[in-house]
């Protein structure tokens, strides 16, 4: 029932327990014209329209930022006076963070202007943004918990550890990476709390522009409240790197004396804690976002008939609450973390590739890669402000895909100039243009992997179609179509993958630089090329979740049919730029595994004083290692799948029982209104809960496996047996990880489009419509929880094994 409204909302449920959310909902009128309104109230340079919560909010934000800039400015005075001119790529990187935080404040100030009074909107927006923060709170308040006992793990393990370096103590080393792991952790969340900051300030003005029928603004509220955050992830982790790499070189290089070319090494813990916060801020995230949204749809879409997000359901703050902490603030996190542990695994190659080499300039391999990502801002940002919609007749795809070719042009062009600057040598006078063309190569397979998974994903083509054909059939054959779907669309991506690490590597090894060396440092650019636009990429993410949002206001607020039409087509969108991200964000994730690999292969030779570079397959322990790697991603999957099922079936008992207990919220006219706290007290526990298991798994498996066949291999004489056998465990483990993860997002999100393709075509309440239902209900888990995890996964068991890699030699 579309207009109905939310009245006497309780103010807090009874029994919620400590550390439970419940949100505070006070009592809405009836809803009145809104359209003149939003009309009425125009756009100012200042936040003149903005409520004074939105102001303070703004100004906290403009004060991060500026803290920021100062940080990134003492940088610069600590490098000139420790560098030196050696600075010049570091000051370079820093004055490109400097303008990225201009470019993000402007962002900031010209979302915030936009409109946001209207007061039932309003309210319902101040819903979803309490029960965000609340569970942030409540889940960083865990995670933080869990990264004290290991950092503190890890302090007491490189006590004992052997150094990779002869100028740092093991206590000093040990000091260090429990920093730098500290560093990485808070970094990576806070950039999912400004994605989660960002995202639900946007909703709201989202819904508003879109009651005023303002098409082209609604559209670009979505694009740039996903682009505030994207810039600001990726600056914040450059910055970091930065801060990071600034302390080691000043203490360990001009004070104990320390070769430049091990200082990368050293920053592993740093990836490390971005991976650590990701893996559990995507799990519980996703946890959460997709046990309420199955839990909404199941009793609201298939059993009582009613619209998606209608305010009868009382599951539905908890969905919109769990877009924000599952979309946005695991994206975030997820992203971050992949350019940390590129970044740092491109640095140690680059370290080895210019030590081997004896290149006059090694810091110019070792900076090459924070060179490259900081460009990423530069040409994100160019194609960000380039995203203008044409008007409803222009696609939001084509209009964002517009600008995505703006942004790799001027990739391209970066690429090539920034490889020649900094990566010419005599020794090998023609290496820059093969390392070029490695670039070139990254940059084209993003885009190829954007193109396969629009082509898996959206409604437009055969395979969402054929999903939607069989559901006329009933569920059986839904379910059969969507998995075929799935199982199709891992075959053109590992393709095009594994053509570009074949022609990236050949590149590279013959660039006339050291073989093996140079080779592997190839795939790294690819990899780089492939992550320079990852800033855009992930502004296109996060206008999913915000359009999806902002229909969700539209909805519960009771606007009109041609209202919701607006945020449907832009929700649609941005379910295709979801699944689009999550293809790119695999393919990166699985090249980067592939440097990660490498770089631990560099640190262990540096161990052990000779090269370490070949793994036997043949051997059976690596092939026991593999085997182990494999089951745990299989295993991780199912544990976070039933870990959304066991949450879910507590929302759907809840729901059911509030619709059977409380007739009057179906009634004509209404006379109760739904109890959402219990169901965001009940999705907040489950997830918290739910995501230990699964994460623990990942994290552990690695330490049990290279442990073991230390052991092992100390009896039997083999003492790098753990070493190969851990090698072979990531290997395996991150492609497996790779194909399952691009069967869950992609089959995922068809199946979430062939529901809308039959809902756009006016069959819903058909059977064929129950039946797509179904379809995206056993999707909701693959596209958003288990396979966004398994990004961060196989990132996570790769920095993992190269932090501890050294414990598991046997001398």
């Amino acid at each position: 029932m579309r207009g109905n409204n939310i009245n006497n909302l309780r103010p807090r449920m009874q029994g919620v327990n400590k550390g439970d959310v419940a949100i505070s909902l006070p009592t809405m009128q009836d809803h009145k014209s809104y359209s003149r309104m939003a009309t009425e109230t125009s756009y100012s340079s200042k936040p003149l329209n903005a409520s004074r919560d939105n102001i303070q909010s703004l100004e906290s934000f403009s004060q991060l930022i500026y803290v920021m800039m100062g940080l990134a400015g003492f940088c610069i005075l600590l490098g000139l006076m420790s560098m030196g001119t050696r600075a010049g790529y570091m000051i370079l990187v820093l004055l490109i963070c400097i303008g990225s935080f201009f470019l993000i404040l402007y962002l900031a100030q010209w979302i915030i202007a936009a409109p946001d009074n209207d007061p039932q909107m309003r309210k319902i927006s101040d819903y979803i943004r309490e029960g965000a923060q609340g569970f942030l709170s409540v889940q960083y308040g865990a995670i933080a918990t869990m990264a004290a006992v290991v950092g503190v793990v890890i302090f007491f393990i490189y006590l004992f550890r052997a150094s990779t370096t002869k100028q740092v103590s093991k206590t000093t080393l040990a000091i260090l990476t429990t920093l730098s792991f500290y560093l990485g952790c808070f970094c990576s969340a806070l950039a999912g709390y400004i994605g989660v900051w960002s995202s639900v300030r946007v909703n709201i003005r989202v819904a508003m522009a879109a009651g005023a029928k303002n098409y082209m603004t609604c559209f670009l509220l979505c694009f740039r409240g996903g682009a505030l955050s994207a810039c600001l992830s990726a600056s914040m982790c450059i910055l970091g790197i930065c801060i990071l790499y600034l302390l080691v070189h000043i203490i360990f290089v001009d004070f104990a004396g320390m070769p430049v070319h091990e200082v990368p090494v050293l920053l592993a813990g740093y990836g490390f804690g971005a991976s650590f916060v990701a893996l559990f801020m995507q799990l519980g995230g996703g946890i959460y976002t997709k046990a309420a949204d199955v839990g909404a749809d199941m009793c609201g879409k298939i059993e009582m008939d009613i619209p998606e997000d209608d305010p009868r359901n009382p599951a539905v703050i908890a969905d919109l609450v769990g877009d924000n902490v599952g979309d946005c603030a695991g994206s975030m996190a997820d992203v971050f973390e992949s350019i940390a542990a590129e970044i740092i695994g491109t640095m140690i190659l680059g370290a080895s590739l210019g030590h081997e080499a004896k290149v006059e300039n090694i810091e110019a391999f070792i900076f090459f890669p924070l060179i490259i990502h900081a460009f990423d801002l530069v040409v994100s940002g160019a194609g960000i402000l380039a995203v203008q919609s044409r008007g409803r007749q222009e696609p939001p795809l084509d209009t964002m895909l517009r600008g995505y070719m703006v942004a790799m042009v001027l990739a391209i062009i970066g690429f090539v100039a920034t490889t020649r600057m900094m990566l010419y040598t005599a020794v090998a006078p023609s290496a820059w243009w093969h390392f070029s063309g490695c670039g070139i190569v990254g940059i084209i397979t993003s885009y190829l992997l954007v193109l396969i998974t629009k082509y898996y994903t959206d409604y437009a083509y055969s395979p969402v179609i054929g999903i939607a054909r069989a559901s006329k059939s009933g569920h059986g054959t839904n379910i059969i179509a969507g998995v075929a779907v799935g199982m199709e669309s891992t075959g053109m991506p590992i393709v095009v993958i594994t053509i570009a690490l074949m022609i990236s590597y050949t590149l590279g090894k013959t660039s006339g630089l050291p073989g093996n060396a140079a080779g592997v440092f190839g795939t790294a650019v690819a990899t780089m090329g492939m992550l320079c636009t990852a800033v855009f990429v992930l502004s296109m993410n996060n206008f999913g979740p915000i359009a999806d949002n902002g229909g969700g206001i539209v909805e519960m607020s009771g606007q009109g049919e041609e209202i919701r039409e607006i945020t449907d087509m832009l929700d649609a969108v941005g379910n295709v730029t979801k699944a689009a991200s999550k293809g790119y964000a695999v393919g990166g994730s699985a090249l980067a595994c592939f440097v990660l690999f490498q770089a631990f292969l560099d640190e262990i030779s540096i161990l052990i004083g000779k090269p370490f570079q070949n793994i036997d397959i043949a051997n059976v322990e690596v092939v026991i290692g593999g085997m182990l790697g494999v089951m745990t991603i299989f295993l991780f999957t199912g544990w976070s799948m039933a870990a959304v099922g066991a949450t879910a079936e507590k929302v759907v008992d809840e729901v059911r029982r509030q619709f059977q207990t409380m007739p009057g919220i179906m009634a004509t006219p209404q006379t109760q209104t739904p109890d959402y706290n219990t169901c965001v007290a009940i999705v907040t526990k489950g997830a918290l809960g739910a995501m230990v298991k699964p994460a623990a798994l990942a994290l552990a498996m690695p330490v049990i496996v290279g442990f073991s066949f230390r052991i092992i291999g100390s009896y039997t004489g083999q003492p790098l047996l753990g070493l190969e056998v851990v090698a072979g465990f990531m290997m395996f483990g991150s492609i497996t990880g790779l194909m399952m993860a691009i069967f869950l997002d992609n089959s995922g999100g068809a199946w979430d489009n062939a529901k809308k393709l039959v809902e756009k075509a006016g069959e819903k309440g058909t059977e064929q419509h129950k039946a797509a239902v179904t379809g995206d209900t056993v999707g909701d888990p693959f596209k958003d929880t288990s396979g966004p995890s398994l990004h961060v996964i196989i990132t996570t068991m790769s920095t993992t094994i190269l932090v501890l890699g050294p414990l598991f030699a046997a001398y």
